[in-house]
């Protein structure tokens, strides 16, 4: 029972048979509290539980929580290898009543279990109580046999514990085991207890009291909530004094042995502890959706896995070392924490990428730092222009600088560190300063500067919460948005995703202490600020307001679909049409796709079905989609598509999809593009791709519009009811619809011939009535004559037949249309061309029916009018006209 992975499952098995719920560890990244950048205790996902806010179907519960403390107040960096307990990362034991147990239980439960399922010698154990909770005191003496020297009273805040200024509160009573007088230190109390003789292993939290700014009151249901370090529980079990000496700790070290070469031992040990340290936080940070970045958590984790990967460098690694730990890590972790099975290979691939990348900078860097340091000799001091550079030109964080020359006992001028670091933001807003765009765009940047980048959230949760940052309206900063206003409210984390790379922002609500908000959009701007365009539905809303934010989740979800569909679809167009096709724009909604892309014709019936059907079969597999982080010369490399539009910077998000069935790519990743959107966990996700229509955009471009989902099963069925609905009135079944309406089109087209021929005939006087009337215009025979029903475009033909008819003259047809318009068309027999031109003739018609003349050539002309009611007047002119030739 003393290996790390028994101890935990020991633990959780125990609550588990006394009636707790075993709840999953919380993520690193807290969704219910903006205040903290990472886990730093087991109840942090139990906060809105303890406060009220929120209800579980459970009153007892227990979990394993992944912690990290690198940043904020709670920043364990700096001593991380150097000590015997410090970490980055590490495992949180609790157990949590939500006003159902309290004191005289907790101590029971926890009593029982350190010393008969653990077996922890009674004997070596003490506690501390909060000197004013006589209760607990008798309790420890009632259930655990303590003797009065063996509970320490401690009147201080180390045995008080506070969620905040306000909120619930409450003493606590601590379980410290004694290893051994061979061990330098005291008990806690005294003057020798930051010595490691006497280590804590358990705190117990008894939640009693409500603290208001006015006075502190009685909770009406007490709670508890425990924190037992893992690390530190199996030191003790193992019989051994430093947590890296332990099962979980040995296996890291002993692999890093063994990639490098170089034995723990001496001054290479620190170094194979931090590595072992940081590799454990890196990975669970990047499994639970960190990236390293330059702003936020992002660039706490680029500090940490670049302390770790400069100690690889420090051991004398040629080749990036910590990647090759990571099947390690899953090994010994993987079971209890699956999310490291799943993103093992994220993991692996992002520390290879950020190792590659510092390397190449690390010895240049280390150059400079030798260089400027070589005059100083212990107890000196680096003028912090050049530890700016390192950080600004070498990506050098300071603490990485101070890293390095402490083992020469060098320190760091930090106040000159930071004026550079002024300075530099002072020429930055210096030429942001402008006019046009750049100057409208000026409060984002100052807020920007103020408030550093918004920490994004949305690719693993759509439910968090935040601290308003800033307010925003009429391109200035504001200080409240009151109930019926509209504004912009940026926060320093959030669910939401800003409009970026085709696909449109999203839309929620943001909810707090009597304040209501809908977001109507979220944009990013100044690089990094997520932007979120409200409406203020009840309250006033101020900087500092915590707020519970959540993101539309049925129009995320369509969304999701809609983007992944865009990908199925690029690649299968590129299957289906070439690879000369390249998107060339996007729009991705909750409600449809719409794709552009470089082709140079119309895509013809059966290439839009193959598209539709590629894309379907993707779908099918319902395969996961997976998200990589690459350099972005690595990840075009390997085929990945870049996104027309998109700005990409040094490292990249890489979305797979699917494994293609086709061609040369078969059984490889079907879809491979460079993208920050949201997409679906799985293809299966999408549910189906409907394209709807196929159109021209520009010279050489198209545009598909595609359906995903309930609203393309929507699309299909209403097409499915307007089919069922033709065949209801065709008389037929669905299936011979196509044959039956194909043959009464064709009758048609056969009777609306035969009508056209009867109506010609009419109209030059066949079908038995009178012929076309003939009458002499001077010297010259004219047929005329102004029907109605033709379609023009017949005119000419009738024109040539009277022609054929009447021998030699000059035939005029005037066609008048239901709008009242009228066409022309005159006709001269070859005989007479020398002497009659139908050009003119068509001419001196047209101008009567209000139209500008015609063409033609001498022996047939036509022109049309607006004002048909002349046909008459149009015939006796064009009679005038020959009677005076």
């Amino acid at each position: 029972m003393t290996g790390v992975n028994e101890i935990r499952s020991t633990f959780l098995d125990y609550f588990k048979k006394n009636d707790h719920e075993v709840v999953e560890s919380g993520p690193l990244v807290p969704r219910n509290d903006p205040t903290l950048m990472f886990a730093n205790a087991g109840m942090n996902q139990f906060k809105n539980v303890f406060t009220g806010l929120e209800k579980r179907p459970y009153s007892r519960a227990t979990t394993a929580q992944k912690v990290v403390r690198a940043g904020g107040k709670h920043n364990d960096l700096d001593n991380v290898g150097y000590t015997a307990r410090h970490h980055t990362f590490f495992e949180m034991l609790g157990n949590f009543s939500f006003g159902d147990y309290f004191k005289d239980r907790a101590i029971e439960l926890a009593w029982n279990l350190i010393t008969k399922e653990f077996g922890l010698p009674a004997d070596r154990l003490l506690v501390t109580v909060y000197s004013e909770d006589t209760e607990a005191a008798g309790y420890w003496k009632k259930i655990a046999g303590l003797s009065e020297d063996r509970i320490i009273r401690i009147p201080t805040s180390d045995n008080f514990w506070t969620m905040g200024d306000t909120g619930p509160c409450g003493p606590c009573s601590e379980i410290f085991y004694d290893h051994g007088e061979h061990i330098w230190g005291g008990p806690p109390g005294s003057a020798d207890e930051d010595g490691d003789r006497f280590i804590e292993i358990w705190n117990l939290v008894f939640m009693q009291y409500e603290q208001t700014p006015e006075a502190r009151f009685d909770l009406p249901r007490p709670s508890i909530d425990t924190g037992m370090g893992l690390e530190r529980l199996a030191t003790v079990l193992q019989g051994v004094h430093n947590n890296y000496d332990i099962d979980l700790f040995r296996a890291l070290i002993s692999a890093s042995e063994h990639e490098t070469g170089v034995d723990a031992s001496g001054a290479a040990l620190s170094s194979h502890r931090v590595i072992a340290d940081h590799l454990r936080s890196t990975s669970f940070l990047i499994a639970d959706g960190v990236l390293p970045s330059n702003e936020g958590r992002g660039y706490v984790l680029r500090r940490i896995m670049r302390r770790g990967m400069r100690h690889a460098h420090l051991l004398g690694a040629a080749e990036p070392l910590m990647h090759r730990l990571v099947p390690t890590l899953v090994r010994e972790m993987g079971r209890a924490y699956p999310e490291l099975i799943r993103a093992e290979a994220l993991i692996a691939e992002t520390l290879k990428l950020e190792e590659t990348r510092f390397r190449k900078t690390l010895e240049r860097g280390l150059g400079l730092l030798d260089s400027a340091t070589g005059d100083l000799s212990a107890g000196g001091r680096l003028d912090g222009e050049t530890a700016f550079k390192l950080y600004d030109t070498f990506g050098f964080p300071l603490d990485l600088t101070q890293d390095a020359l402490r083992a020469r006992d060098i320190s760091v001028d930090t106040d000159g560190f930071n004026a550079a670091m002024e300075r530099q933001k002072a020429e930055a807003r210096a030429a942001w300063s402008g006019s046009g765009s750049a100057a409208t765009e000026a409060v984002w940047f100052a807020l920007k500067e103020k408030h550093g980048a918004t920490d994004f959230l949305g690719y693993e949760t759509e439910i968090a919460e935040g601290v308003v940052a800033a307010l925003a309206a009429d391109d200035r900063e504001i200080e409240k948005l009151s109930a019926g206003e509209s504004g912009y409210v940026v926060l320093n984390q959030t669910p939401f995703y800003a409009e970026s790379g085709g696909q449109v922002g999203d839309t929620g609500a943001m909810l707090g202490a009597g304040v209501k908000i809908s977001v109507t959009n979220t944009q990013k701007k100044a690089d990094g600020l997520f932007v979120h365009s409200v409406t203020v539905e009840e309250g006033e809303l101020v900087a500092g307001t915590a707020l519970e934010l959540k993101v539309d989740h049925a129009r995320r979800g369509a969304v999701r679909s809609n983007h992944s569909a865009t990908h199925l679809v690029h690649e299968a167009l590129r299957e289906v049409l070439g690879t000369h096709v390249a998107q060339k724009g996007s729009l991705v909604s909750p409600e449809r796709l719409r794709f552009d892309f470089s082709h140079p014709k119309p895509m013809s019936d059966e290439e839009l079905s193959t598209v539709e059907t590629f894309a379907n079969e993707i779908v099918l597999q319902n395969a996961p989609v997976d998200t990589r982080l690459m350099a972005v010369d690595d990840a075009i490399e390997a085929g990945a598509m870049a996104l027309f539009g998109e700005k990409y910077g040094d490292e990249v998000r890489v979305v797979s999809m699917g494994t293609a069935l086709h061609g040369d790519k078969a059984g490889k990743p079907y879809s491979l593009e460079l993208c920050g959107g949201i997409h679906v966990k799985r293809t299966g996700d999408i549910g189906l791709v409907t394209l709807v229509s196929e159109s021209a955009v520009a010279a050489g471009v198209r545009r598909i519009e595609a359906l995903t989902g309930t609203e393309a099963r929507t699309y299909l069925d209403a097409q499915d009811k307007r089919v069922r609905e033709i065949a209801g009135i065709l008389k037929s079944s669905a299936d011979e619809v196509p044959a039956r309406v194909a043959q009464l089109v064709e009758e048609r087209r056969r009777l609306e011939k035969e009508l056209a021929d009867a109506r010609k005939k009419l109209a030059m006087g066949g079908g038995g009535g009178e012929g076309a009337p003939v009458k002499d215009a001077g010297r010259f025979k004219l047929m005329a004559r102004a029907v109605e029903g033709i379609n023009p475009k017949d005119l000419k033909g009738m024109a040539d037949e009277a022609k054929t008819g009447l021998g030699s003259g000059v035939v005029v047809l005037i066609s008048v249309a239901d709008d009242g318009k009228a066409a022309i068309v005159t006709a001269v027999t070859k005989d007479l061309t020398e002497e009659v031109s139908a050009v003119d003739l068509v001419q001196i018609g047209s101008e009567a029916l209000g139209g500008r003349g015609g063409g033609g050539r001498p022996d047939m002309a036509q022109a049309g009018g607006p004002d048909g009611s002349k046909a008459d007047a149009a015939v006796s002119a064009i009679e005038a006209h020959l009677a005076g030739l």
